[in-house]
């Protein structure tokens, strides 16, 4: 495993010797820490001061791509926020087979729920690319929870729209076909970069490969390049690479009815 652990710097110096006492002076590098938790949906709505108190359980890392950043059964000591790159979270089989769950990348977190529950992880972390993260202790999180009612209830919000985010996987694996699985996956893809097109030609980058996209979508890399061959065909896409074009998203959109 090749990843690299940079500890932060103090949090601050506090004139009155009270760690939660707002008269203190932030560490520059701890101040650094605060701006980058702050991208973090988890910590939005906080004060800089609020999130500032979170950087004493904060350790940078760096994981390079292949790397494993956990394996199933290692301890959790937290939680983490990715802010370069992607991690692919996944099961694999005793005899070798990998199942991806989730595809995580820059401003979001993961580990959250493992780190409540108190046990070991039941996935495996491995980077995508080159990977920036944070990794936030537990302690840190439950001391704030204990001071905090706001920020127990975003960490509830959040748990809840993964678990969400659960039940529609169930519903799309157990109820669409291959070929909606990849028409829906390719509808968010373009949400996501923030374009949300709603007519006229449209091209997404995959973020990481097709097989790994397949294993997300509960599909099986030949059954996935079927799709995309019978879409082609179809004229509802072009594939060059990791890069789809999309003639007409809406007539794609539509091909979903």
């Amino acid at each position: 495993m090749n990843q690299r652990d940079t500890p932060c710097a103090t949090l601050f110096v506090s004139e009155r010797g009270n760690p939660r006492s707002a008269d203190r002076t932030l560490d520059p590098d701890a101040e650094r820490i605060a701006q980058l938790l702050a991208q973090a949906p988890l910590f939005n709505g906080l004060a800089q001061d609020e999130i500032a108190r979170f950087t004493r359980g904060v350790r940078e890392q760096k994981v390079d791509k292949g790397s494993a950043l956990f394996h199933k059964g290692d301890p959790c000591h937290g939680f983490h926020l990715v802010l370069t790159g992607q991690i692919k979270l996944a099961f694999i089989s005793a005899d070798g087979h990998e199942k991806v769950v989730e595809i995580i990348r820059a401003g979001q977190t993961f580990g959250e729920a493992v780190m409540f529950m108190d046990k070991p992880y039941v996935v495996m972390a491995q980077a995508l690319t080159d990977c920036a993260l944070l990794h936030i202790s537990k302690q840190v999180v439950f001391e704030e929870m204990a001071h905090d009612p706001a920020f127990c209830r975003k960490i509830i919000a959040g748990l809840a729209l993964r678990l969400h985010h659960l039940i529609a996987d169930v519903e799309t694996y157990s109820l669409r076909s291959g070929r909606e699985r990849i028409i829906g996956y390719l509808l968010r893809e373009d949400e996501m970069d923030g374009e949300g097109h709603s007519s006229g030609a449209v091209s997404v980058r995959l973020p990481t490969s097709k097989g790994t996209i397949a294993s997300r979508l509960n599909l099986t890399q030949e059954h996935f390049s079927r799709i995309l061959h019978e879409l082609t065909d179809a004229g509802l896409i072009t594939v060059e690479g990791r890069t789809i074009h999309i003639p007409d998203i809406c007539r794609l959109r539509k091909s979903l009815n």
